[in-house]
């Protein structure tokens, strides 16, 4: 092949100097074959290989590599031959060359047979459709690199979106998802679009037929959206939340926070939503932003109440005044126990209350460990209370010990020291049940002030927490006008002959 500048003077001498074919070819060495050709085209000339180059290791194992790529086609998407099978397979029959090689003819096989793929532009009203999908993320939470799983949901019309983050991917945690994302929106799309979530889909049937989860239908008429599912296997109909997967990932997660909780993690990724509200996005005439503020009063109402996004499971209490729930042993009040009980098992928090009741009588941050104890102390205090000899081996106040304030301990030690019959130890126990109704720093000071007044017992933690609280009490000065003989009273000189009258018992007048 000639250049691109030998071309120009071969075409320069032609039709510039009007030399002919014949004289060119002599003048610049070429051959009149080569003359012609440039003389019909100034582009450079693609290079073409004429005969396949030899492949003398790979060569003899084509055509078994290529009736096993001919076999994939007819094998279920999952479980079809890798270039790794492929590769142990040849090997067995003798193949000696590199892996490499191996998946670079691969490679070019499929390219020669594969379409690519072509979309249709979408374009959606303002209000109409949102679309939703999960996504996995690593984050440092408390040291440690863990993987948590990502819900997305976007607007289609103003491309507005909405990522949170959960520890799994239940029902709970999806439903969650989408009462957040709907406060965040301001309001509900018409119709939202998902792959085949288990959160939501029971069973696929035939064509875009669907058997929905009976919680999720509950959910859905609550918020009176349509559902529309994916065909199996092709994400690119809901194409906009997978990018909005990735990109939450790429833009709002890297570097790798380093956060203590899914709460911290959360309220980050709810700013980074907010911040990318400023965004244009390629081909749309406004930032985010703007597109989102005309398409929210398009959106539907939200509903005057938020969906409960919980399991609610029947317990029984065991001997421990514990409930047990996906394996993890959850602690409840000994003194309002009963059986059976009922748990709301949301994402983060579980809930536990007595039949009929409105108000939980147990609280607890819920755990994704197995077979864990999930104790709260105060809830034993009132059988320590009776059985003070258990105090120094029971299990809820040994984990609470470990990281109570040390002034505790010296207080604990001085009580015992007073009382050493067991009264000092229920007497400590009432200054711990101070923490049902007080702040746990506001208890360490007062702690502290009678420990120093030398008051060291529960009345007198609590006098200090009062004087705490209400460090210049006000009093209110009394009305006696309807009295008038009582208005001198404390302003009156004083005669002191009437203490001794007193003292000698002389009636006073």
């Amino acid at each position: 092949m000639i250049k691109v500048d030998e071309k120009e003077h071969i075409r320069r001498a032609h039709y510039v100097e009007h030399k002919s074919v014949r004289q060119i070819a002599r003048e610049l060495g070429h051959s009149r074959g080569t003359v012609r050709k440039a003389l019909a085209s100034a582009e450079p000339e693609k290079y073409r290989l004429k005969r396949p180059r030899p492949a003398p290791v790979l060569g003899p194992y084509k055509g078994r590599i290529d009736a096993l790529l001919a076999e994939n086609e007819t094998l279920p998407p999952k479980q079809r031959y890798t270039w790794q099978k492929i590769y142990e397979i040849i090997q067995a029959a003798g193949y000696h060359g590199s892996g490499s090689n191996l998946r670079q003819y691969i490679g070019e096989r499929r390219r020669e047979k594969r379409r690519p793929a072509v979309y249709l532009p979408l374009e959606f009203d303002p209000g109409t459709d949102g679309q939703v999908d999960w996504g996995e993320a690593q984050v440092i939470m408390n040291g440690v690199q863990i993987t948590v799983q990502l819900f997305v949901m976007r607007l289609c019309y103003s491309r507005r979106t909405f990522a949170m983050a959960f520890p799994t991917q239940e029902q709970e945690s999806f439903f969650e998802g989408h009462v957040q994302a709907f406060h965040h929106f301001g309001g509900v799309p018409q119709r939202l679009t998902y792959d085949n979530l288990k959160a939501a889909v029971f069973k696929i049937l035939a064509g875009k037929n669907r058997q929905e989860q009976e919680r999720f239908v509950v959910f859905r008429s609550h918020y009176l959206f349509e559902s529309n599912y994916c065909t199996p296997g092709a994400g690119n109909q809901k194409g906009g939340v997978e990018h909005g997967v990735g990109y939450s990932r790429r833009n709002f997660l890297v570097p790798l926070p380093r956060v203590s909780s899914f709460a911290e993690l959360n309220a980050h990724l709810l700013q980074e939503c907010l911040k990318d509200d400023q965004r244009q996005v390629t081909g749309q005439p406004v930032v985010i932003g703007q597109a989102w503020q005309h398409e929210r009063p398009l959106l539907r109402a939200l509903p005057a109440q938020d969906f409960p996004c919980c399991q609610t499971l029947s317990v029984t209490l065991t001997p421990y005044s514990q409930v047990v729930i996906d394996t993890n042993r959850y602690s409840v009040p000994v003194d309002q126990a009963a059986s059976p009980l009922v748990a709301k098992v949301y994402p983060f928090r579980v809930e536990v209350f007595r039949p009929g009741d409105k108000e939980p009588i147990a609280r607890h941050v819920r755990c994704y460990g197995r077979k864990q104890d999930i104790f709260d102390p105060l809830h034993y205090l009132s059988l320590l209370e009776q059985r003070p000899g258990a105090f120094h081996h029971a299990k809820p106040l040994r984990r609470w010990r470990e990281g109570w304030p040390p002034i505790y301990e010296q207080l604990l030690q001085r009580l015992q020291a007073e009382w050493p019959d067991g009264r000092g130890i229920r007497e400590f126990i009432r200054v711990l049940s101070l923490h049902r109704d007080y702040p746990a720093d506001l208890i360490e000071q007062a702690v502290s002030q009678a420990l120093a007044y030398s008051c060291a017992h529960a009345d007198g933690v609590k006098l200090c927490l009062d004087q705490l609280l209400h460090p210049d009490p006000t009093f209110r000065s009394l009305d006696l006008s309807d009295r008038p003989r009582l208005v001198a009273i404390g302003s009156q000189a004083v005669d002191l002959t009437r203490y001794d009258q007193l003292l000698e018992g002389v009636p006073c007048q």
